[in-house]
């Protein structure tokens, strides 16, 4: 299954893991003033350290404090917002699932009874399976909703105060460029594959083309023959061009970004606005990454979007380059897939972040944000 379809379901799971950390959290702050100091420190590490990797495989969330007041202060906090909240999302599930499974029992047999519902100045009957359904859905939206208010909750929790020790930090930062450089890999051979499918498809298509009305043209000597060729050589320029522009675009080195971007405007269909905020030129690599990020998320606007207009922006300060692009399309987009997670592993190549907004029914929103320093 795509992540994005599996996001709440593994949240969920990580929710649920949390209560029993949780209550292990608390059991130890309460006892561990019994336990000498190098042991208490030994197992208040490990209890943070467990909560760090539960964080990481079931929310994604691998950062964590340089410092803070200490472990046991944040297993304290922790625990007390994992087992409290942890109860409320299942008891509002399970009730839920409770009246869900009412209601639509009550609606399916017919056994269903009215209810007065009586209001200041309204009187107000209403069938009990309605009531039951529309209460369960209610029930089960709130559950959801307080679940991923608990999951950003402990994403800052831990990043106040579960600190990381200086070689977990290094092996970590170490972990992270592995990644990246893996990811570098793999992004530079799916260009590699998109370049040969281009030369294959298109440039070597026309070539052949070309060449057989030449062939003919030298034998029969028919000025029309010779007329084909030569539009056929015309559209083979065109297409080597085009081809020459999706590998690296001449106007990047010699005029600037904004010129590139501008550029990506003017040969998409869908109407583009380009909104340009820097004060200068930005490092090379961080200029192609950039004009990248913009290129696929435009193209990918005019293949499937079905968008009517697309708003790219570009905004540097001091500390930081954030691009966006927006589309007013059908949403639904695939972080994880083809060419967006191309763009994913390019921009953390520069130690940025990546991400995409693209709720079904749309609008779609693709941020990359570059360091500056």
């Amino acid at each position: 299954m795509p992540r994005a379809l599996t996001s709440p379901l593994r949240r969920a799971v990580g929710v649920a893991a949390g209560v029993p950390t949780g209550l292990a959290g608390l059991g130890w702050v309460c006892v561990s003033w019994t336990v000498g100091g190098e042991r208490a420190r030994r197992a208040t590490a490990a209890l943070v350290g467990l909560e760090r990797r539960r964080l990481a495989s079931w929310y994604d969330h691998h950062r964590g404090g340089a410092g803070g007041r200490g472990g046991r202060a944040y297993l304290l906090l922790r625990g007390v917002l994992g087992v409290l909240g942890g109860y409320l999302v299942f008891a509002g599930m399970f009730l839920a699932v409770l009246l869900l499974y009412g209601g639509a029992g009550q609606l399916v047999s017919g056994e269903a009874h009215p209810i007065p519902l009586r209001l200041p100045g309204v009187r107000v009957t209403g069938d009990s399976s309605v009531y039951g359904i529309v209460l369960g859905l209610t029930a089960l939206a709130s559950s959801a909703g307080w679940g991923a208010v608990l999951v950003g909750l402990e994403r800052r929790l831990a990043d106040r105060l579960a600190p990381f020790g200086r070689d977990e930090a290094m092996r970590g930062r170490i972990a992270e460029l592995t990644a990246s450089r893996s990811g570098i890999v793999r992004a530079v051979d799916d260009e590699r594959r998109r370049i040969e499918r281009d030369l294959h498809d298109g440039v070597q298509q026309r070539g052949v083309t070309l060449a057989m009305l030449l062939g003919r043209a030298r034998h029969a000597a028919e000025p029309a023959l010779i007329d084909e060729a030569y539009a056929e050589a015309r559209r083979l320029l065109d297409e080597l061009r085009d081809v020459a522009w999706r590998i690296y675009p001449a106007e990047l080195d010699s005029r600037g970004l904004r010129a590139a971007l501008d550029e990506v405007a003017h040969r998409s269909a869908v109407p583009v606005t380009v909104s340009y905020d820097s004060p200068g030129r930005l490092a090379p690599e961080q200029e192609t990454c950039a004009y990248f990020v913009v290129r696929e998320a435009v193209t990918n606007a005019n293949k499937h979007a079905g968008a009517g207009a697309i708003l790219v922006g570009l905004r540097v300060t001091e500390e930081e380059a954030t691009v966006t692009v927006s589309d007013d399309g059908r949403g639904g987009a695939d972080p994880d897939g083809g060419g967006l997670a191309g763009l994913a592993r390019r921009v953390r190549a520069l130690d940025g972040t990546f991400a995409v907004d693209s709720p079904p029914g749309g609008p779609t929103t693709v941020t990359a944000r570059l360091p500056c320093a």
